[in-house]
Parts: structure tokens; sequence; C-alpha cells
């Protein structure tokens, strides 16, 4: 039977009909994939380049402490996270995919000529510092403003193209569907119940939609859930509420039960959002110091070839490409073969927790050998006869643990969220990321001005400190998680665990 369908979305798709683009069908397929893969590898590559050696380029070039270039890359980096999602509400909204890709791309190679001038000109920069990291002259204002809007206009414009260009190449095989602003309809459930708030809940009047054609001489609806009850005055009718043919009078005064239970289902998820915020922090945090690590350790490979600094980051990433491979080709179909079972998201994320928490005791204690090995040669300033590759270990759990939590959380939202949802729950999980970006920040700030762990030398500091706190605070999220995640209850996971084992005992 079908589901009684949320009216400002009937509404829409009357419109939608209406329009010469539902008339017609100009999609490219896969003719047009060559052009679109081109621009994506493109954008990321440069994107890769400047972003991954930021921090050594601030310090090297720009004479930042080690500190405050981490701080300018954990803040460029929330920035590329958030910009996305800015961009995809222009594209559904406004403008388009395309539109919003080539604007995108032109302000990101804007920004990047940008960047090239500060390497390139010499007054755009201030002059580097000797060898011994001695006293250096700070770059001037306008230095530093030419810089940060280089910086501004190559992330907003890559941030433009991250979902946007994804969209488009889906968009070359989808015909137009209806589409409504859905956060407008859950604006409207709050609003109602809110003007309705002297209604008794009491009666059995609840709308559910003019969709079905049998909806006269039905009875079977469902009633709205117990859970945040209040808003189901929103859904009651009254008198004034619906016109003569059933359709909603005024839609900040009525909506239908799916509305108010759409609604319900964001308000559960919010508790396990937070705990993703929390979980990325610690990650944000060991990123950034990690590269600062790497400035200050032996980065040779071999006698000719030298690590750079920014290139730490591929341990992270080479182990969550093995891990996922692993994990989705050999692990997951013997568990269903063995056990019958599968691991649900949560499971994953579970992991994915327990994995961040050990990979920052790793952290802690690889910074305090490095620390002991330079204290005992009495050397600041210089690198420690220390093989950056004792960062691999840690990195490598990292990326193990976020080939388990990264598709554990996008999966989990994009199975838990409201049918109509389904695009905006993929940018959930970029939604948190780009706050802990922010958040490690603020954690950093609070540790500098509490401590005097995170001098502008870290030798003299004591990031291994640093390291336990965020392992603390790991762990502590983690038993928030647990608790979240017992507490919370699936919607459809039995069935998709089902048709899961069913699917390989089919094979």
């Amino acid at each position: 039977m079908e589901k009684p369908a949320v009216q400002c979305v009937d509404e829409a798709a009357t419109k939608v009909q209406s329009s010469p683009a539902a008339r017609s069908n100009n999609n490219g397929g896969w003719i047009s994939f060559p052009f679109i893969i081109g621009s994506m590898a493109g954008l990321s590559l440069a994107a890769a380049g400047w972003n991954n050696n930021l921090i050594v380029y601030l310090i090297q070039e720009f004479n930042m402490n080690s500190v405050s270039a981490a701080k300018v890359y954990n803040m460029a980096n929330g920035c590329s996270t958030i910009f996305p999602i800015l961009g995809a509400v222009v594209a559904d909204s406004f403008l388009g995919c395309f539109s919003v890709i080539w604007i995108s791309s032109f302000i990101s190679l804007l920004g990047a000529l940008l960047l090239t001038f500060t390497a390139a000109i010499d007054t755009l920069r201030p002059q580097r510092c000797g060898y011994g990291w001695g006293e250096c002259r700070n770059a001037s204002t306008s230095q530093l403003t030419f810089l940060y809007a280089a910086l501004a206009l190559a992330y907003l414009g890559n941030g433009g193209t991250r979902f946007t260009i994804g969209s488009m190449g889906a968009n070359q095989f989808q015909k137009p569907k209806h589409q409504a602003i859905f956060f407008n309809c859950l604006a409207q459930v709050v609003v109602a119940a809110i003007r309705k708030k002297s209604f008794s809940l009491g009666g059995e009047d609840y709308y559910h939609g003019t969709k079905s054609q049998d909806s006269a001489t039905r009875t079977d609806f469902p009633k709205p859930s117990k859970f945040f009850r209040f808003l189901n005055r929103a859904a009651l009718v009254t008198e004034g509420d619906k016109k003569q043919d059933g359709l909603i009078a005024e839609p900040w005064k009525l909506c239908t039960v799916q509305q108010v239970e759409d609604l319900k289902i964001l308000i559960k998820l919010f508790p396990l959002w937070t705990t993703g915020l929390f979980l990325y922090t610690p990650l944000v945090i060991q990123a950034s110091l990690a590269i600062l690590q790497a400035l200050k350790m032996d980065r040779s490979f071999g006698s000719h070839f030298k690590i750079p600094a920014g290139s730490v980051v591929v341990f992270t990433l080479i182990s969550t490409c093995i891990t996922i491979t692993f994990t989705d080709r050999v692990l997951f179909p013997l568990l269903n073969r063995c056990i019958r079972s599968s691991l649900t998201p949560l499971r994953r994320v579970g992991i994915g927790h327990l994995l961040t928490v050990v990979s920052m005791a790793l952290s802690a204690l690889v910074e305090s050998k490095r620390i002991k090995i330079v204290k005992s040669h009495h050397q600041n300033n210089v690198v420690a006869p220390m093989s950056v590759f004792w960062l691999a270990p840690q990195l490598a759990i990292t990326g193990i643990g976020l080939a388990f939590h990264s598709p554990g959380y996008a999966g989990f939202y994009y199975q838990e969220f409201p049918s109509s949802l389904k695009s905006t729950s993929t940018a959930v999980v970029a939604v948190f990321v780009g706050a802990a970006f922010y958040l490690g920040n603020g954690v950093m700030d609070l540790v500098q001005s509490v401590t005097g762990w995170l001098p502008e030398n870290i030798d003299n500091g004591r990031l291994d400190n640093v390291f336990w706190v965020v392992c603390v605070l790991g762990a502590a999220n983690s038993v928030y998680y647990l608790v979240c995640a017992s507490l919370y209850k699936y919607k459809n996971v039995d069935q998709e665990v089902n048709d899961s084992i069913d699917k390989i005992d089919s094979n």
C-alpha cells in the first residue's frame, strides 16, 4: 500500500511536472563521465597539494610558530568540509550543479594562482628565517591578508565542487524528481505544534495527507508515536485546517503525521551525531600535530630521498584503503557465513571509537620517546635522531579506525534518515568533521592557555600530555557512544541483515 505523502512535497511536484526540465531528458549518460572524472581528478590533485603542505609552508615561508600554523590548517580544513554543504544548498535551491561547479572551479583556480604568487613574489611573504630557527620577522598585516584571501578562495572553490560534482554525475542517469525544501516541512511541524499548544491530544483525528485514493474508507492509519508527544499537535486536525478538497489550508498550522515522525527521527539521531563530533576531534588534533612531529624527526628514506612532512598522512590513507578492502571482501562475508550475523553500522562505529583511543595512547607513547631522545642529546630546535616511521603505527591504526567508523556512520545515517532526506544524510558526516576541526582548535587554545604543553617550539613542550588529554576525551566519548548506541533502536536493521545473509547464501 502506498505511503501517505507529505503535502509540501506534493505541491512542489506539481510545479516540477510543469517545468521544461521535467518534460525532457537531456542527461549526458556515460559520455559525460570522462569530463566529470577529469575535472574532479584535477581539482583533487591541486587541493591535496596545497592542503597537505600548508603547515610546512606557513612555518618555513611565513615564519609562523608551529602551533599557530596547525590552527590555521585546522581552520582551513574545517572550511573545506563545511563549504561543500553550502555549495550543495546553492546548487539545489538556486543555480544548479553545473553553474556551481564551473563557478567554484574558477574560484579555486583564482585561489591557487594567488597562493602561487605568495611563493613566487618575495614581497608577498616575510624574509625567511635563518638556520636554527632563530629570531624571525613575522609576516606583515598586508602579507597575511593576501595569504588568507588566497586560502579562502582556494578552499571555497574546492568546497563548492566536492558534493555537487558527485550529484551532477548521478544526475546524468536520473530523471527529475519531485522535490521540496524538506527542512521547511520540518520547521512547519515545530511552528504548528506551538500554535496548537492549547489543544488536547486525546483526539483521533490526525492528518495523513491526500495521496491515497482509499483514504476515505481507511481506518488503519498509523498513529503518531509517543516520543516527543507534544509535536503530535502539528498533525491534529482542527476547524479550518483543511480545504474542501482535503488539502491543507495553511502549512504552518497543519502537518502530516509523516512530517511529525520524520522530525522525531532526526531528534532521536542527534545524541549519536554528537558522538561523531567528539570522535573526530582527537583525529584532527593528531593529524596536525603529526606534521609538527615529522618536521622534528629524521625523514630520510634511503640515501637520496626525504619524505615531505605533510605526506605522513599517507600512512593513514594506505591503511584505510587496505582495511576497507579487507573488511568488505573478506571479513564481513566470513562473519555472515560462519555465524550468520553481520556487523551493524553502530557496531562498526564502536570498533572505530576503540581504535581511535588506542591510536591516541600510542601517539602519546611515541611522543614521549621522541622527547626523551631530544633531551638526552641536549639539543633543541634540531632534527631528533629518530625515524619518522615511528609515526606510522599510530597513523595506521587511525586509518583502520576510519575504515570502520566512517562507512559505519555514513551507512547508519543513510539507513535511518527519513526517506525524504536521504541525500542530505551523507552530508551529516561532513558537518561533524568540519565542526571537529574548529573544536580541535578550541581544545588546542585551551591547552595552550592553561598549560605550557604547546609552546612555539614543540621540543620545549609536552605533546605527549596533549595526546593523553585527547585520549581521555576519546575514552569518555566512547562510553557516551556506548550508552547512546545501546538505547537506540534501528528502523530496518533486522530486515537488512537477513537480506544480506540471504544474498550470500544464494551465491
